[in-house]
């Protein structure tokens, strides 16, 4: 099941975690604020709380507080204008205007993470098409680098802990949920399950290949990463053979 909030997590941020998603969702509740959020979403210009007051007809210390309450959960984003045009002494304050949020937030339950599969394959097909490779053979490459890339941006965190325990903590904000079974690390979830239903040796190997690719950008050389497919769960897993 899947509850969007028109926006899915940005390149340029962590993914959110089920607890922030289910907070940034919990935040559009209630009527008043989700009446506000479509108010502000749907407005060429940045809106005034006056003018969001207005228009909904509302009190505008109302309208404030619900605004000021979706800039904390991230939902929207101010800034600071003279609505008169005017500048120097007596021009007024800036009034205190209100935009979507450019970033992106999504919510799954079982967690799902289909952008990050869509950012893989979108960078192959366009390397593939200027290498004059196969897609496939590209999309390995790909998310290989991928899972390189967000390893190594884990390492530093998570120094000290077993490779095991490194790599899980790795995978899960990604939305792998991993269960570790002495020497072996299981993956309760597939973050592109809908689509491994249907193209299931492409989006096994592109997890193969993402998963070992964060295992070695963590520097962990003494883990064996395979596919073992297995109904229900993620096809791959992870023993450790130190």
């Amino acid at each position: 099941m899947i509850y969007p909030l028109e926006m899915a997590p940005s390149p340029d941020h962590a993914p959110d975690s089920i607890d922030e998603a289910a907070s940034r969702l919990g935040a559009l509740a209630d009527a008043t604020r989700r009446r506000l959020y479509r108010h502000v979403a749907q407005a060429r210009q940045p809106v005034s709380r006056e003018g969001a007051a207005e228009e909904l007809g509302m009190p505008v210390h109302t309208a404030k507080f619900h605004l000021d309450k979706l800039v904390d959960e991230g939902l929207l984003e101010v800034e600071f204008r003279r609505l008169t045009g005017r500048t120097g002494p007596g021009a007024g304050r800036p009034a205190k205007l209100y935009r979507r949020s450019a970033r992106e937030f999504s919510l799954s339950l079982p967690n799902r993470h289909y952008d990050l599969l869509s950012e893989i394959l979108a960078r192959a097909v366009e390397t593939a098409a200027l290498e004059d490779a196969p897609v496939k053979e590209v999309a390995s490459r790909v998310a290989r680098s991928q899972g390189l890339a967000l390893g190594e941006a884990a390492a530093a965190s998570r120094a000290g802990a077993g490779c095991l325990a490194r790599l899980a903590s790795s995978l899960e904000p990604h939305g792998y949920e991993p269960r570790i079974e002495g020497a072996r690390m299981l993956l309760e979830n597939c973050p592109f399950d809908r689509i491994a239903r249907t193209h299931t040796d492409l989006v096994c190997g592109l997890n193969l290949d993402l998963v070992g690719g964060v295992a070695a950008g963590l520097g962990c050389d003494d883990l064996d990463v395979t596919l073992e497919p297995t109904r229900g769960r993620c096809c791959v897993s992870a023993r450790s053979t130190s």
